[in-house]
């Protein structure tokens, strides 16, 4: 069965948000191309690593000899995107990710696989359940696009639960019990 491709070439929005209140929240890649939108959910650490390698990424080609591709090694002003995303309609949660770079046309590319549904029979034997058509998203951004997608991804993944100090661990809303004996 061929694989449904949700592609953006050049997309009008790609942003990482959140739905919920930290310590519950889910979070979405959001890929907007005119009036196409597709979400896909994935884990915050997913995020917080996509973000990451973007940025390292683009500061390894920003050192490149004469920069020919006009990496900024900061986020452009302009680019700069606050706005919350819009009601997802989850695609898919994503499972494996991969990053590149496309050098003839100077973008990023992102790509993301769902979640496989894997169950175990009687025999221990893994199951994969393909009863959907098998789809995956691929996102092109260029340089600037992608160096404000990372930052606004590092500051929504900040955004969570405050760290205890002493132990560690997420401080949720109501209270926190220190795991560190005699805390």
């Amino acid at each position: 069965m061929p694989t449904r491709v949700h592609e953006f070439a050049w997309p009008d929005r790609v942003v990482i948000g959140t739905i919920g209140l930290p310590g519950n929240r889910t979070f979405y890649l959001q890929v907007r191309a005119g009036a196409q939108i597709v979400s896909i959910a994935l884990e915050k650490q997913q995020s917080a690593l996509l973000a990451e390698k973007i940025d390292e990424m683009l500061d390894e080609l920003s050192t490149v000899e004469g920069n020919p591709f006009s990496v900024p090694t900061v986020t452009p002003i302009e680019l700069v995107d606050n706005d919350p995303i819009e009601a997802p309609q989850e695609q898919f949660r994503t499972g494996a990710m991969s990053l590149g770079w496309d050098p003839t046309t100077a973008q990023v590319v992102v790509e993301a696989y769902p979640l496989a549904d894997i169950d175990t029979d009687d025999n221990d034997d893994l199951q994969v359940h393909d009863d959907d058509e098998p789809e995956m998203m691929l996102v092109r951004m260029p340089v600037g696009t992608a160096r404000a997608f990372a930052k606004r991804t590092r500051e929504i993944v900040d955004a969570g639960r405050p760290i205890c100090p002493l132990c560690g661990y997420p401080i949720d809303a109501d209270g926190h019990t220190c795991t560190l004996p005699g805390a």
